[in-house]
């Protein structure tokens, strides 16, 4: 699903539309090859993609059917995607830290069982215990955590780019990438990744300043 986005106004909307367009290197991390971005693109009517969508803009389209039986329709929405030498990027991004705090799942009969599985698949391929339940207060990164671990066990070497924007005043965001790191540790001990590196090598950090994105 392709799905057109107005000009970003406030937020991270805002922010990842500015970054995508005209300040590319502040989502640069220093780990991964230069990105080529391929949303949201001013050209592509900010277009942000989700499902079979976001595969074919990776150029990955051949796992549509694939994803089909791992995730029922409606999934992540992407903030951003890019491709470097290394492999795709996703990205989810933040302007402020009652984000990180998503409403459970709302899925219910098949789709609900469908997310269930496929939460149960990614904890046991990472050693994760099953009683940790991601479909409650962090499901929306927990489910962009299981499409990076889905693509990755299928060979893809996917990275998961999250990008914390600094200074939004409109949001009342955090000032210092400290702010951001040690939330982002709290959540990842929550949903078990704490100690966990087979996956968490491939999620990256960063963390623009938005005053540099204002005159964009």
């Amino acid at each position: 699903m392709r799905v057109i986005q107005p000009a970003g106004k406030r937020g991270s909307l805002k922010w990842i539309q500015r970054a995508v367009n005209h300040r590319p290197e502040l989502l640069q991390p220093s780990a991964l090859p230069c990105i080529d971005w391929r949303s949201p693109l001013t050209s592509d009517d900010h277009a942000e993609y989700r499902d079979a969508a976001f595969l074919d803009v990776l150029g990955l389209g051949h796992l549509a059917e694939e994803l089909s039986r791992f995730w029922p329709r409606r999934g992540p929405q992407w903030d951003a995607l890019g491709v470097c030498a290394a492999g795709p990027v996703l990205v989810e991004a933040k302007a402020h830290l009652a984000e990180l705090q998503s409403p459970p799942s709302k899925a219910a009969g098949a789709s609900r069982h469908m997310i269930d599985a496929a939460f149960r698949a990614v904890q046991s391929g990472l050693g994760i215990d099953p009683e940790n339940d991601w479909t409650r207060t962090y499901y929306q990164l927990a489910n962009r955590i299981a499409h990076l671990w889905w693509l990755r066990d299928r060979g893809v070497p996917a990275s998961l780019l999250l990008v914390s924007f600094l200074g939004d005043e409109d949001m009342n965001g955090p000032a210092e990438a400290d702010t951001w790191h040690s939330a982002f540790d709290a959540v990842m001990r929550a949903l078990g990744l704490g100690d966990q590196t087979e996956l968490t090598n491939h999620i990256h950090h960063m963390a623009p300043d938005t005053r540099l994105l204002r005159c964009a």
